[in-house]
């Protein structure tokens, strides 16, 4: 058997995306895990998702739009079930997202004012059970953000997230023997 493990920084996007609907702190751990991943587009596309709901939750339609159509484009000829989640599950509703905001961003200002596009939160189904043992594992020390960020901002809250994260990690590895890799830190000489 395959002992597969997953990088902490995905599953605490998970944590994030399904728990909280935080897709701001989505962004910036997947941002982190993709730099780290040499700009993995599969991560990439991860990454537009959460940012194009931000968006659209938001306000932002043209922004939402584009980011949600851009991610379908990264991640439609991925594997049906890749890294641990219902991945062609995810890219139907991100792309029916896509095509909302589409037609009202097509419609006109005018348009928007009157009856402006519905949104809704996506959930990424976790199709491993290993996987989702790890985010309901890790799930307990990772804080909630209340209130939620509604602009870019990084700083104190991003560090004692690393810090936490590494400890929680530190822990788990420790009471369970687990493989799941320490995140790289910015700062690490």
């Amino acid at each position: 058997m395959v002992n597969i493990s997953y990088e902490p920084l995905y599953v605490t996007y998970l944590v994030y995306f399904n728990r909280d609907r935080d897709y701001f702190e989505c962004h910036e751990v997947l941002e982190e895990l993709w730099l780290k991943l040499d700009r993995d587009p599969v991560y990439k596309g991860l990454l537009q998702i959460a940012v194009g709901l931000f968006h659209f939750r938001n306000g932002n339609y043209r922004g939402g739009h584009m980011m949600l159509d851009s991610a379908v484009h990264r991640l439609e000829h991925a594997p049906p079930q890749a890294l641990g989640i219902n991945m062609a599950k995810l890219v139907d509703e991100a792309r029916t997202c896509a095509r909302q905001l589409a037609e009202f961003v097509a419609a006109g200002k005018e348009e928007l004012q009157h009856q402006p596009p519905v949104y809704r939160d996506l959930t990424i189904e976790i199709v491993d059970p290993r996987l989702r043992w790890a985010v309901e594992d890790v799930s307990p020390s990772i804080p909630a953000n209340i209130p939620q960020q509604r602009s870019p901002r990084r700083g104190e809250k991003h560090e004692q997230r690393q810090q936490a994260l590494e400890a929680s990690i530190r822990r788990r590895q420790a009471a369970h023997g687990s493989s799941i890799a320490l995140p790289e830190t910015k700062d690490a000489t």
